[in-house]
């Protein structure tokens, strides 16, 4: 079996970003007509496109309900970048709920929020490494951030249960070009020239090419990072983004998307209202600037990213304001292409390319 596994047949809700907001997961499963055992009574199945952890209060919560969920049949899912850094054992930003060493700095953010227990590490990660990067069917296309196609074939080569194991693996490959070209002599002397750590965001560097370079380097020889965070390109300033400073920005890979199966992906923040990015802790482009927040997207009109900033929900707790006005956990319901959000509301997309659906499967 391989990183790249089928979707179930018949109707879909492909539920976008969680990041640890278990109340908002609840209600919005209540609102799509489940039960608390992720059965819905016309038969339709919940389809997760990751990233279910980090940043929230009850990241635990969340993975315990999309584990019961997957292992009764209810539902599936892909991993995103955040369950791959679990995996890894890589502490980044909003995940002291599972790594003592982010507990100092993610508290200052993201607390209270709940930890893991003792048994987490038997009980979770055998389920999270028996996750897909990319689920597929004629119809219909799911992934975390970029359906990228000689991306999918390498990973589709890949076998299911070690994508850490791989990911370490390619990492290494990618580290020992980078080294050809002296890119960590680089990277050391960058860091050595800059007194502040780069998730202090009180503190701009100046642009840092090495960084930049090492970056791409990995994207390149990293099919498991292409698909899971998405395709980049050297910035031309620093920006703060996820709690870094960062030199490489995203790219909208759905404008050079040419096949005509549709794509659902998450990972993006994508916005239901107008809002200041910055104070999501994003300075980096804006992919939906221009973009309606109900709109397929891409060349054909065949993507849509289905994430509206719920991992956001931080920033307003921390400024004492409503969480739910601004951040919504949403759900995009297949075929009928509705957006479902976790207040109930329910609108349905616009701009899709109808020529682009083959038959349902």
């Amino acid at each position: 079996m391989s990183l790249v596994q089928a979707l179930p047949a018949g109707p879909l809700d492909v539920i976008g970003d969680v990041h640890g907001e278990r109340l908002a997961l609840e209600a919005l499963v209540r609102h799509l007509g489940y039960d608390d055992n992720g059965i819905h009574p016309a038969g339709r199945t919940l389809v997760f496109v990751g990233d279910f952890c980090d940043r929230g209060p009850d990241s635990p919560g969340v993975l315990a309900l999309v584990r019961r969920w997957v292992e009764a049949g209810n539902a599936c899912a892909v991993l995103g970048n955040h369950e791959i850094n679990l995996l890894r054992e890589d502490a980044k930003d909003g995940s002291g709920w599972y790594f003592d060493e982010r507990i100092e700095a993610d508290n200052l953010k993201y607390a209270p929020y709940a930890r893991a227990d003792r048994a987490f590490d038997d009980e979770m990660l055998p389920f999270l490494r028996q996750l897909p990067l990319a689920l597929e069917r004629a119809d219909l296309r799911i992934v975390h951030a970029a359906w990228i196609g000689d991306k999918i074939d390498q990973a589709r080569a890949l076998p299911l249960g070690r994508v850490a194991q791989d990911y370490d693996r390619l990492e290494q490959e990618a580290y020992l070009h980078a080294k050809t070209l002296g890119i960590p002599a680089q990277l050391k002397a960058e860091n050595q020239a800059w007194p502040y750590h780069l998730e202090d965001g009180a503190h701009c560097p100046p642009f840092m090419p090495a960084h930049a370079d090492s970056e791409l380097n990995k994207s390149q020889y990293n099919p498991l990072k292409v698909l899971s965070c998405g395709v980049e390109r050297r910035g031309s300033e620093p920006f703060f983004a996820g709690g870094k400073w960062r030199f490489v920005e995203r790219v909208a890979w759905w404008d050079a998307y040419t096949d005509s199966t549709p794509v659902v992906v998450g990972h993006y923040w994508r916005r239901i209202h107008e809002l200041d990015r910055s104070v999501l802790g994003k300075g980096d482009q804006d992919l939906f600037a221009d973009i309606d927040p109900h709109a397929w997207h891409g060349l054909r009109g065949n993507v849509f990213c289905v994430d509206f900033s719920v991992g956001a929900r931080w920033t307003a707790r921390l400024a004492g304001q409503p969480p739910e006005q601004d951040f919504k956990l949403a759900a995009l319901r297949w075929p009928e292409r509705v957006l479902v959000l976790d207040d109930g509301s329910a609108e349905p997309t616009t701009g899709f390319m109808q020529a682009a659906v083959p038959a349902l499967v």
